[in-house]
């Protein structure tokens, strides 16, 4: 049975953390995430939207709900939590912590059950992706290959328009490389791009294909993030949905959208000064997706090792 089940032991590695303090840290969270999802919910219930600010609530599944429930990670322990609400989510346990009621603390034998394929393909794709060195000046092509003759085929974000116009969205994308190497980019092309991609990414060459300076690839640390919820704790899933915030933002101010009415000046990459900022604001993000990587690669790593 998931949630309510008892751990007979703790493991020789586990934290115990005091009752007043994981209660501090789950209330911190939850304003901590607030600051994201406030306006969002806001817009919801308006039925309005924003057409950078939504995406992560829209294009990724982990709800706000989800992302406001603060978890310790694998191999701590919620003091006095035995019979409190932590103890009955799903892929929790109690043990013996010296309280009355017991502790509450991820059941990682049943996670890494359950989980087996999410885990070995995370380890598998983010192992390969970090080992690989980061290709930069791709200018963020993608968003223009995804309307890239949208006349025929129709736009994507239809409450903003194109800075430059059709046409001279087209002659961009005709005009410059588009490398992409990340397939769930890749696949909102329109019929017209795909072709014009020097790479033809696909589901199945995604593990050989990902590499460390892509924008979506780095974005993506957060869905691996909440794949491995609870054995990841939050504190690391928010510094990966924190990271994801910002590169949406560079993603949609170098698209071929105008995006000044919503306060976004853009990063004119059909220019070289353009093509200069987004690069270094590339390898910036780049290097902190790096870190973030090896930390949920460390989880992973270590579950095994932690099984209770």
């Amino acid at each position: 049975m998931v949630g309510r089940n008892t751990v007979p032991a703790l493991s020789p590695t586990a934290t115990v953390i005091p009752t007043e303090e994981h209660r501090e840290r789950a209330a911190a969270h939850h304003q901590k995430v607030q600051r994201y999802t406030e306006d969002f919910l806001a817009r919801r219930h308006a039925g309005k939207k924003h057409p950078v600010e939504d995406f992560l609530f829209t294009y990724y599944s982990f709800k706000p709900g989800q992302l406001a429930r603060w978890h310790p990670g694998a191999g701590q322990i919620l003091e006095g939590a035995g019979t409190g609400e932590q103890a009955s989510w799903k892929f929790y346990a109690t043990v013996p912590d010296g309280t009355d009621s017991g502790g509450a603390t991820v059941d990682v034998a049943a996670f890494c059950t359950e989980r087996a394929s999410i885990i070995d393909f995370a380890q598998r794709l983010l192992s390969q992706t970090a080992a690989r060195p980061a290709q930069l000046g791709c200018f963020g092509l993608h968003e223009w290959a995804m309307v890239y003759r949208s006349a025929q085929h129709g736009q994507r974000h239809d409450q903003v328009s194109l800075r430059l116009g059709a046409e001279g969205t087209d002659e961009v994308v005709e005009s410059l490389n588009i490398r992409c190497t990340h397939f769930d980019a890749f696949r909102f092309y329109t019929p017209s791009a795909k072709p014009l991609n020097t790479l033809q990414p696909s589901r199945e060459t995604q593990i050989q294909m990902e590499q460390p300076g892509c924008l979506h690839a780095n974005m993506d640390l957060y869905k691996w993030a909440y794949k491995l919820i609870p054995a990841v704790s939050s504190d690391l899933l928010l510094d990966c949905f924190d990271l994801a915030w910002r590169i949406r933002e560079l993603d949609m101010r170098a698209s071929p959208y105008d995006l000044q009415d919503w306060g976004y000046e853009p990063v004119r990459i059909e220019e070289p000064a353009g093509r200069a900022e987004y690069t270094r604001r590339q390898k910036a993000f780049s290097e902190e997706a790096q870190a973030l990587r090896s930390r949920i690669l460390s989880v992973v790593e270590n579950l095994e090792g932690q099984s209770l």
